[in-house]
């Protein structure tokens, strides 16, 4: 008796941290995206320039706002989203 009462609360404990793993997990593309905005702010501030890529086309950014432009891109490709349980 005591052992399937320990399994019961060790599957309860395993599925908690599941959860809450899974929680954790739902912020990561925010906090991505949140470290991509601060390091581009970041170099901007410190006197470097950026690259990015606006409407298919690559132009580095000047810390005073000018922008050049380097060459065109091809368009973006969207792919679906899959999701694998393992």
């Amino acid at each position: 008796m005591l052992v399937i009462y320990l399994t019961l609360i060790v599957k309860e404990l395993v599925m908690k941290t599941t959860k809450e793993l899974d929680f954790l997990e739902s912020y990561i593309p925010e906090l991505a995206n949140s470290a991509i905005k601060k390091a581009y702010l970041d170099a901007l501030s410190a006197g470097n320039s950026v690259v990015e890529v606006i409407q298919n086309k690559i132009y580095e950014i000047f810390p005073d706002g000018s922008k050049k432009y380097i060459k065109d891109t091809e368009p973006e490709i969207k792919t679906d989203k899959k999701v694998f349980t393992i």
